[in-house]
């Protein structure tokens, strides 16, 4: 039986989630207008209440389209209460290159969404499984991959391997950001070594993929899951249809880069619906448990 202490103390570390999260929905910056009790979506533009797109978890209850929803929204729907801990929740973006206005537009974009950063880092529980998870927010510069974008997901790395958890990292990307130039780039081989030097050492890597997950996100840890799973509808690449049409001059196919087309063509390995994402992770985490199970006894 757990103490009344420890009782209490996930109560009010799940209030804090649950806070950010609905912080989350209300921000001015989500991907759909909010005007009073009505939400317009962005896709077919028509509009529903609100309380039938927090019923549905963020996708338009009339044409079914997604729309992005915060890093702290999500997490919420996915651990257990109680178990959320955040990693590095201090460290922010900086201007590396003193950029002309970057600095400016770090303090808007902080003030706009209540980030500090494009991504955040935690550690907790899905069904009693401990595991560590990255989120990036494509509210915060669009998910671009920074140096601390790049940081913070290495970190979170580094920390499931000493601790020997399986990690989840949810991408959502629009790439490399241009305002840090070769810093940022160089994000793309750091945390591609984390990535591998977990593997090596038998860590489990689920990467799920929301829309956009592009550009050097795509090139580096977002590819290199063990599983990989994506939201319906996502849009997942390098470059954008529209630069490779230009660059190849020809038609693509349709749907080219949308999750459906990429599983039909053995890119992923399912597509996830909001609403069953917990259970399919759950479900991923116990199957990798029991066969470690098996591997010790075999051992």
């Amino acid at each position: 039986m757990k103490s009344p202490i420890t009782s209490l103390y996930e109560l009010v570390k799940d209030r804090e989630l649950r806070n950010r999260a609905y912080k989350d929905t209300i921000s001015a910056s989500q991907s759909v207008k909010i005007p009073a009790g009505f939400i317009s979506c962005r896709k077919c533009s028509r509009r529903s209440l609100r309380s039938r797109w927090e019923e549905n978890f963020y996708i338009c209850p009339i044409c079914g389209s997604y729309s992005p929803i915060g890093a702290y929204y999500r997490l919420k729907l996915i651990l257990d209460p109680g178990s959320f801990h955040e990693l590095d929740k201090d460290l922010c973006a900086g201007d590396p290159l003193d950029f002309p206005d970057y600095e400016e537009k770090i303090a808007a974009q902080e003030k706009k969404t209540g980030l500090k950063e494009a991504v955040v880092s935690c550690y907790g529980k899905i069904g009693g499984i401990d595991l560590t998870a990255v989120v990036l927010d494509s509210r915060f510069f669009m998910g671009s991959m920074s140096r601390a974008v790049g940081e913070k997901v290495t970190r979170a790395v580094e920390h499931a391997d000493q601790k020997g958890q399986p990690l989840i990292i949810f991408s959502a990307s629009g790439g490399a950001r241009m305002q840090e130039g070769i810093y940022s780039l160089m994000q793309m081989a750091k945390t591609s070594a984390a990535i591998e030097r977990f593997s090596e050492h038998g860590g489990f890597y689920i990467s799920f993929l929301t829309h956009p997950t592009t550009g050097g996100v795509t090139a580096s840890f977002a590819t290199l899951g063990d599983i990989t799973l994506a939201e319906p509808g996502a849009l997942i690449g390098f470059a954008g249809p529209r630069v490779i049409e230009q660059t190849i001059n020809a038609k693509l196919p349709k749907g080219f880069q949308r999750s459906e087309y990429l599983l039909e063509h053995g890119f992923l390995d399912r597509i996830v619906e909001r609403r069953e994402m917990r259970e399919i992770l759950l479900r991923l985490l116990e199957l990798h448990r029991a066969e470690g199970a098996q591997g010790g006894e075999k051992a």
